[in-house]
């Protein structure tokens, strides 16, 4: 293949649409690392801040990578959110803290909202690099989400959608 879009991907020029898709995964990973800090102060479950820790990790990655993706175009990346002080679970007043049934949900309906975003970026990349970039997150977040779906189901947290227990007779003419 010859031409502008030929080659190594990554001589290849971003087309809007992977910029913009770029730059908004960076500044919802750099709103996620944010949030995800704040929970593992109100996080009181040994494996609920494992699951954190892995998240705070992934998101720090994907802002690493989309950022050098976006610099390597000479564009700017989101700005990122300051550092919170840091706090202890008994220093938080009850009624203003968290719970962990409360913290896994929003981190299982995060990692849903991240599937769909992956693959919508992956199906709208012609550059191989982001499309690969993007997929390897959707690997990541789907492996991230079995380990939270293990957990709020181990801990009574799960509050599954109304579920057909016995199905109705069918009549037979």
């Amino acid at each position: 293949m010859t031409g502008i879009l030929g080659g190594n991907a990554k001589d290849e020029p971003m087309h809007y649409g992977e910029i913009y898709n770029v730059w908004q995964a960076s500044m919802v990973a750099k709103g996620a690392l944010s949030c995800y800090r704040a929970y593992m102060y109100h996080a009181g479950d040994h494996d609920l801040k494992k699951i954190l820790g892995t998240l705070i990790d992934q998101a720090e990655l994907e802002i690493s990578e989309c950022d050098s993706l976006l610099a390597d175009q000479g564009l700017a990346s989101a700005p990122v959110m300051p550092n919170r002080p840091e706090a202890k679970l008994e220093d938080i007043p009850v009624g203003a803290r968290f719970t962990d049934p409360e913290i896994a949900a929003k981190l299982a309906a995060d990692i849903a909202t991240g599937l769909v975003a992956c693959s919508m970026v992956m199906g709208q990349s012609i550059r191989e690099d982001i499309g690969a970039l993007f997929a390897k997150y959707h690997l990541t977040k789907a492996a991230i989400g079995l380990k939270i779906m293990h957990l709020t189901k181990k801990n009574g947290w799960l509050i599954p959608p109304p579920l057909q227990v016995k199905r109705p007779e069918t009549v037979k003419a």
